[in-house]
């Protein structure tokens, strides 16, 4: 029996297509900057996204940090949600590695944070105790509210601030495509309003590795830099970034339009699970307050929740069963799906899951907040 892995995007395997195009890739030197495959990827990630350049890079964790490398000076602070994956999930690197401080803010139920506690949180650059605020960052999707995506509108209006401030926008755009997607826009207007955008081939999109950081040739110019001294600096990385232009193909030559079959896969789970005893509302930002899961809060590819019993136990009965599920949180739990995933699978885990439920006690359940991996 096959395993049904729903812990995360990230467990895909590259297509038939994408082997073909990896084993087939014309190849350079792209420290040298002559890999030819790479150098498409890159053009054709800023094509899509309305910005001068791109810079493939090895992780969503590298994208981001050699955004920030090019942005901030050493000293400064981001302005961040509490939850994002840079405050979260990247090791401390805005400390280590940049030199930088974060002050985080709350999210809200839709991913967002109050546009006014942005506004409050630029730091007086007048004032020699208080870090120069050097750049505002947004996640899209938010992982932590049940991956919302979040819209050109909100984005604009976090941009204006930033920008009124002489102050740069970053996505973190891990799950970017899921939200133009799920949204039903552009990737341009989505990702226009920010100075840089970095989003994962990795995770939706199925590829093996990678990612890519887009925005203005000078702010480019620097993050390869920064990747270089990160020691990103990759060599026949053509092999590598193949995969990556099958993923960026149009219609039903690439991965991004079938992403809305993820979204339909994980809204059917959802449904399913909200009719089941024993399952609740992931609590937190994700589903505020107690109660039953609420299914209309599935809008891409995450789906949260806890259980009313040990938890651990409960995820040893489905994995007996060939089921996985991520540990999201101290109480929460996550199914994510993905290319690997279809309905088939869903039926599957669906009854799996219910079995696990009847096989297992309930047990004493709090309203978890804090973190886990993304």
């Amino acid at each position: 029996m096959d395993t049904i892995d729903l812990r995360s995007d990230t467990v895909t395997k590259p297509t038939p297509e994408m082997r073909r195009a990896m084993a087939a890739a014309e190849v350079g030197d792209d420290v040298l900057g002559d890999d030819p495959t790479v150098i498409a990827l890159e053009e054709r990630a800023a094509e899509l996204l309305g910005k001068e350049a791109g810079l493939f890079v090895a992780s969503g964790t590298m994208g981001n940090l050699v955004a920030q490398l090019a942005h901030l000076a050493r000293g400064q602070e981001t302005i961040a949600g509490r939850h994002h994956h840079m405050v979260l999930h990247e090791a401390a690197g805005h400390a280590v590695i940049v030199g930088a401080s974060i002050r985080t803010l709350p999210e809200q139920p839709d991913g967002t944070i109050d546009l006014d506690e942005i506004r409050e949180a630029f730091r007086d650059p007048t004032d020699p105790h208080e870090p120069i605020t050097g750049l505002v960052t947004i996640e899209n999707t938010h992982a932590f509210s049940m991956a919302q995506p979040v819209t050109p509108a909100y984005t604009a209006a976090v941009a204006a601030i930033a920008h009124e401030r002489g102050t740069p926008l970053h996505i973190d755009g891990a799950r970017f495509w899921n939200a133009v997607v799920a949204l039903g826009v552009a990737p341009t207007e989505l990702a226009g309003p920010a100075d840089t955008v970095t989003f994962c081939l990795s995770k939706g999109l199925g590829c093996p590795i990678g990612s890519v950081l887009v925005g203005s040739r000078e702010v480019i110019a620097r993050a390869h830099r920064a990747r270089k001294l990160l020691g990103g600096g990759m060599r026949q990385a053509g092999i590598i970034a193949a995969a990556g232009l099958v993923a960026l193909r149009d219609g039903d030559a690439g991965m991004i339009d079938r992403l809305a079959e993820d979204h339909a896969n994980a809204r059917r789970l959802a449904e399913a699970l909200a009719s089941m005893p024993g399952i609740l509302s992931p609590g937190d930002i994700a589903q505020p307050g107690d109660g039953p899961l609420d299914p209309s809060r599935v809008r891409t590819n995450f789906v949260l929740f806890r259980v009313d019993r040990d938890r651990e136990a409960f995820l040893e009965a489905v994995r007996a069963q060939g089921v996985l599920l991520e540990r999201f949180s101290p109480r929460q739990l996550r199914a994510a799906t993905h290319v690997g995933i279809g309905s088939p699978e869903i039926d599957r885990a669906i009854d799996v899951i219910r079995s696990a439920l009847d096989s297992t006690g309930r047990a004493a359940v709090t309203v978890a907040t804090a973190a886990s991996p993304a």
